[in-house]
């Protein structure tokens, strides 16, 4: 029984992502689907990586990273050096998110303040 595939268009929809950004992943060589002509065909393979690819960014990962850790797959070792890269990448990560919460955190305390002080004025005139 062969895979089922998707098309370009079924892709984007299941994804919500545009037709350019296939393409890029494919430039990139995160994604290789199978061709017939200029017609791509989109097995479980390449929507596992997708899916793998969009939660990646959503988490803040460059592409390039996402692409080195996809390509540490190898289910003979039953993928303890990429599930090993992955804790690696996601403690980096959540370091970095920790970071970059903490100084919005401050921005919002300071934009507060600001806007407190300028609502206090305006009052002050009235």
């Amino acid at each position: 029984m062969p895979e089922e595939t998707m098309t370009l268009k079924e892709m984007c929809a299941l994804f919500d992502v545009t037709p350019r950004t296939l393409r890029y992943y494919e430039y990139l060589e995160l994604i290789s689907p199978a061709k017939t002509g200029r017609t791509r065909h989109y097995g479980p393979t390449e929507r596992a990586r997708v899916k793998l690819i969009r939660q990646g960014r959503r988490f803040g990962f460059p592409l390039e990273e996402i692409r080195q850790w996809l390509e540490l797959y190898d289910p003979c070792e039953q993928n303890r050096s990429q599930m090993e890269k992955w804790i690696e990448m996601s403690t980096r990560q959540l370091a970095e998110l920790d970071r970059r919460k903490k100084e919005l955190e401050e921005v919002t305390a300071e934009l507060d303040r600001l806007r407190a002080m300028t609502q206090a004025s305006l009052d002050a005139l009235e």
